[in-house]
């Protein structure tokens, strides 16, 4: 089941946990790839010096001020191409960053598409016995499996291109702990990640903590 334009309309790190476990598809010339969301990070306000909103509004950052639910990608110092999901109100900046997926369809196509798009110097054989989960580890990585560029930003999630579906997948206990790949607001907790998850991020944190430790919510 596609996920609802509501399920966007809420407090981000509520959109964020709730979106570890849902599968991102992405269907491009014919082709549909997707996989299970493992790992993610939210961006909240202007407040957030880490957020893309911090300065204000600008033409880049446009997508984060606007309605909730749709796609915010963007090029990541001039190389990766990064997802987002846009959350909360209209005119609260704010979105939830996809930093890994467990592949579920198109796995072949996702080699071919990593093979082609990053520097990697791996042979043709090599590239074949590259295992799943490390076809979407890294938010640039994903969008380059995928197939997510610049052409999907402020695509509506409620549409056939660009969406994220329930389709009732277990999820492993989650960890909370602080976000990673910046040199600003590190401090906050607010990367959600399947503990243990072998497509997680390496880079992890000392201590993870759960969101009831950090927050007192469930």
């Amino acid at each position: 089941m596609k996920l609802p334009r509501a399920f966007y309309d809420r407090p981000t790190l509520d959109v964020a946990q709730d979106l570890v476990g849902k599968v991102l598809v992405h269907q491009r010339r014919g082709v549909r790839t997707s996989g299970a969301i493992v790992e993610v990070e939210a961006y909240i306000g202007e407040a957030d010096p880490a957020c893309h909103a911090a300065p204000g509004p600008t033409r880049r950052n446009e997508p984060l001020y606007g309605a909730p639910g749709r796609a915010y990608v963007y090029l990541n110092y001039g190389i990766h191409h990064l997802v987002n999901v846009v959350t909360e109100a209209h005119g609260s900046p704010a979105a939830v960053l996809i930093r890994a997926l467990d592949p579920i369809e198109g796995l072949d196509v996702m080699r071919r598409r990593r093979a082609r798009g990053r520097k990697d110097r791996r042979t043709r054989g090599e590239l074949s016995a590259w295992t799943p989960h490390e076809l979407c580890r890294g938010p640039g990585n994903l969008t380059i499996a995928m197939g997510i560029t610049l052409a999907e930003n402020r695509v509506d999630l409620a549409g056939d291109r660009l969406f994220i579906e329930d389709r009732g997948l277990p999820v492993g206990p989650l960890a909370w702990g602080p976000r990673i790949g910046i040199n600003v607001g590190t401090e906050q907790p607010w990367r959600i990640y399947v503990e243990g998850h072998p497509a997680v991020s390496k880079a992890l944190p000392l201590r993870t903590r759960r969101r009831t430790e950090i927050t007192g919510q469930h």
